[in-house]
């Protein structure tokens, strides 16, 4: 093990489309960080990333958060004090005996495996969604592929990139709950899950055992291994010290927990943007639901995920419009000034929220069973045009799928005490207000973000080192986040009142959806 010289962790995160590195001092600033652009390629049906290029870009993305470091300190980064590796959850990829790559890295993007997904939810009675690794082996088994009679271990892309710095074959708990169920109780893959599935191998002509083909389970805290030389080239262009310790490898929804402290039962985020999704601490596992991926926190506990392909692509499209207008009269304004003044227009609407309505979908959505998307808006003839009232329906309908998610919670007695939003979406109060209306819960933003995902892996990183006696819960609350600046909102009863009324009327709508694809 190398001497600690600088207390400096640095957290990596290899999101869709950029890998980004964060270093952070003793008291969670971040100090320096570094990027590289990338995005995935559809090659013969598949959407992939080469591992040459994964490993290009972690050096290239590592190398600039060295010289940025450098820029500003003074001073060369060489021994930090503990590293962590993130990276986007689920996806495929499999090796043989001697380490070889045996097909393309199947990311989390695919959805390729509906047959295999259909078949596990039903043998295991547990939702497993098509993106998740267990799926995608199936999926293989079901078709023969050849290169099984080769795979002898299988990871996803944050255990991957760790195997290859460390040669540690391990995975932190939240990603592996998006390979495989995992049982809270052990904080292990679900046993009663696993015999089932090696028995249907067996019966296959496989001989897979889970325990041996995937990596093992470690939780938040828990010590990841070391740096080792042949991983030390792969990082950096100069010698970084080998013996560094590592954070057990996590997955990019358990980093984005870490990064808005949301880990405690009864807490949330909701991330909103181009699509959104929700993350939600359980207290007690829900029953099996289609709207549903039960995945974990990075100390293991039960999380609802409620994910949706739709959010903001319907409200940039009519602020183009707008846009354009304000072009042809001469206006000058500012494209962030377009956005604040027609948000803002929303929290004036008078008249029934239901008298416009809209439904979002760009594309197809697995909340509600929607292979592919088309944008509707209508309206009441009797309805006055109102431009606060138009925006209200949009900035209502981008969460609309997100809330029939959450129905689902609600209905399992499952309690939400908080949510905290992060995203373009929350840049102004009526997307807070909303979101607070449509889960009937106070809704939180913090005035300083982080780096997201890259920053709440370096916090990993320093829990690890730091962490004495304290619970991944507490640490946050009181090394990381005891001084942030939050600002919490709750609807009134009115503006919930008015939600529940538009929701309403978009389940509705639904139907026309549906009919609408048939003609167009």
């Amino acid at each position: 093990m190398v001497e600690q010289k600088n207390n400096i962790y640095i957290g990596i995160e290899l999101g869709s489309t950029r890998i980004k590195t964060v270093a952070i001092d003793d008291n969670n600033r971040v100090l320096a960080s570094g990027s590289f652009v990338w995005e995935n390629k559809l090659i013969d049906g598949i959407w992939t990333y080469g591992m040459d290029e994964v490993k290009a870009g972690l050096k290239a993305s590592y190398n600039a958060l060295k010289r940025d470091y450098k820029e500003k300190t003074g001073n060369s980064l060489n021994s930090p004090s503990a590293i962590g590796i993130s990276a986007m959850m689920h996806g495929y990829i499999a090796l043989d005996e001697d380490d070889n790559l045996l097909v393309p890295f199947r990311t989390w993007r695919n959805t390729i495996t509906e047959e295999a997904a259909s078949k596990l939810s039903d043998l295991f009675d547990f939702n497993i969604p098509q993106r998740w690794t267990i799926a995608h082996l199936y999926e293989a088994m079901l078709k023969g592929e050849e290169h099984l009679k080769r795979v002898k271990k299988v990871f996803t892309l944050s255990s991957y990139v760790h195997y290859l710095l460390t040669g540690e074959n391990v995975i932190g708990i939240g990603d592996a709950s998006g390979m495989f169920p995992i049982d809270s109780s052990t904080y292990d893959w679900n046993k009663e899950y696993s015999t089932l599935f090696e028995k249907i191998s067996k019966d296959m002509g496989y001989d897979f055992s889970l325990s041996s083909l995937f990596p093992r389970v470690l939780r938040a805290g828990e010590n990841g291994g070391y740096l080792t030389k042949e991983g030390s080239r792969i990082l950096s262009d100069e010698d970084t010290e080998v013996g560094i310790p590592f954070a057990p490898p996590e997955g990019d929804a358990g980093t984005g927990m870490v990064a808005t402290n949301r880990v405690r039962v009864g807490g949330g985020n909701v991330s909103a943007g181009t699509s959104d999704f929700a993350m939600v601490v359980l207290s007690h596992m829900p029953g099996r639901h289609r709207e549903l991926d039960m995945v974990t926190t990075p100390s293991g506990l039960p999380v609802a995920m409620v994910h949706c392909n739709n959010c903001t692509s319907d409200i940039n499209f009519y602020i183009s419009l707008f846009r354009e207008f304000s072009r042809l009269i001469g206006s000058d304004i500012k494209d962030d000034e377009i956005f604040s003044l027609l948000y803002s227009s929303a929290l004036n609407a008078e008249g029934k929220a239901g008298d416009y309505v809209s439904c979002n979908y760009y594309s197809g959505e697995g909340v509600t069973d929607f292979q592919r998307g088309i944008p509707l808006f209508l309206h009441s003839p009797s309805a006055p045009p109102s431009l606060s009232s138009f925006m209200r329906c949009h900035i209502y309908s981008a969460l609309a799928t997100l809330s029939l998610g959450l129905e689902v919670l609600r209905k399992e007695n499952i309690e939400i005490k908080s949510l905290l939003g992060h995203g373009g979406y929350f840049k102004s109060e009526s997307g807070i207000r909303t979101l607070s209306a449509a889960a009937s819960t106070p809704v939180s933003v913090m005035e300083t973000a982080g780096e997201g995902g890259a920053y709440g892996m370096a916090v990993l990183a320093s829990f690890l080192i730091n962490k004495g006696e304290m619970s991944l819960e507490d640490y946050l609350d009181q090394k990381v986040f005891s001084d942030a600046v939050i600002k919490t909102y709750m609807a009134s009863d009115k503006e919930r009142e008015d939600y529940a009324y538009f929701l309403s009327q978009y389940k509705k709508i639904l139907s026309v959806e549906r009919k609408t694809l048939e003609v167009f």
